[in-house]
């Protein structure tokens, strides 16, 4: 039988995170929503629509990640995959399902939900975030002849091969790491189209100035890091 856990990163999604737990499919074992240092009720909103809530107060979406697997390493029975999944409604959850469906049918390690241009809402990324995805994958392309088409948040991994990656970034280059280390291990990976929305609330990276250039230099860093990498 698998065991599906779903880690969700939250910073102030007070008003989001309950509708993205309520339409993550049953099929899913347990969610794991960390509170990225949250100030709003995040937490107890997460709590009262059944999630599991930990509390992580160094800020950084990596950071928020590496508590939710620390949590998980400690339990028992341990997953088969994990799925990470945004905490501000902007995928739709019960599209699931359909990230899942290459690791459990086809035997796929790696598995990405890539935001196509035809399946989002209209604003739902800004300019910046099209560009740094488009030049990222580019570069991926180029360098390690990568297919990826998206930096997608939401997306699903065997738990034996995401502790083979041995993750380790704190902030905005999580996402990145882990298809650079992917592509390293020549891990067998696909891409699923999944619909995108406009997010409820602010985004807290591609909403400010400052949080997208520490994104885009953070990404890029560790490309170009890995391009120099024997």
């Amino acid at each position: 039988m698998t065991n599906i856990k779903v880690i969700i990163p939250a910073y102030n999604e007070a008003d989001s995170i309950a509708h993205v737990i309520k339409d993550i499919p049953k099929i899913v074992n347990e969610v794991i929503v960390v509170s990225n240092n949250s100030n709003d009720d995040t937490e107890i909103n997460a709590k009262n629509a059944g999630a599991t809530v930990l509390i992580e107060n160094n800020r950084g979406y990596g950071y928020a990640c590496l508590k939710g697997m620390d949590y998980i390493s400690k339990q028992d029975i341990k997953p088969n995959i994990i799925v990470f999944l945004d905490g501000d409604y902007s995928d739709y959850p019960e599209e699931l399902t359909k990230i899942v469906a290459p690791i459990i049918n086809d035997n796929i390690d790696f598995v990405i939900g890539s935001r196509v241009k035809e399946l989002r809402e209209k604003g739902s990324m800004t300019v910046p975030q099209i560009f740094g995805n488009w030049l990222a994958t580019t570069l991926m392309s180029i360098i390690f002849r990568a297919k990826f088409t998206d930096l997608g948040p939401f997306r699903a991994i065997k738990y034996d091969k995401l502790l083979d990656l041995k993750m380790g970034d704190k902030t905005y280059g999580w996402t990145v790491e882990m298809q650079l280390k992917a592509l390293r291990k020549k891990f067998s990976y696909t891409e699923v189209p999944v619909n995108y929305r406009n997010r409820i609330g602010v985004s807290k990276v591609s909403g400010t100035v400052k949080g997208a250039i520490f994104a885009g230099v953070k990404i890029l860093g560790w490309i170009f890091k890995y391009s120099f990498k024997k």
